[in-house]
């Protein structure tokens, strides 16, 4: 065996060990997992929206508080889901790994987050100035 067919074999093997592309139709686990992930995290933005906007008492009444809990929590799982997607994916974008919806998901998550958290702020605010005497 000659010292070049030596050194080539090991470099062939870890040549193979690429990342291979999955299909584009294919529903593959990262990509499954991202997109739950990120429909958790819409869940949690539409929420939180309507419990901000709910809050002031204009359109409807209701629960806000609950409502804006309920937007945090749904957006802190979408948040933990796309974050683990994202660092678990082999793969860059493409590759069926997930990578790009567990991208989206994080950033749905944070902004559902946001108005989760806006909502609670402001449903705390309003609760307060309803105890407060007039005059």
């Amino acid at each position: 065996m000659s010292v070049t067919s030596a050194l080539a074999a090991p470099a062939a093997a870890h040549a193979s060990v690429q990342p291979i592309a999955a299909s584009v139709y294919a529903m593959t686990p990262g990509r499954l997992g991202a997109a739950m992930a990120a429909l958790i995290g819409l869940t949690g933005l539409v929420i939180g929206g309507l419990a901000l906007a709910r809050s002031v008492g204009r359109i409807s009444t209701g629960n806000a508080r609950s409502r804006a809990l309920v937007a945090l929590v749904a957006s802190l799982i979408s948040l933990a889901l796309g974050a683990l997607v994202v660092a678990t994916a082999d793969g860059g974008l493409g590759t069926g790994n997930g990578l790009g919806g567990g991208i989206v998901a994080l950033l749905v998550g944070l902004i559902g987050t946001v108005l989760g958290g806006l909502a609670l702020a402001r449903s705390r605010r309003t609760a307060v100035a309803a105890d407060q005497p007039t005059g």
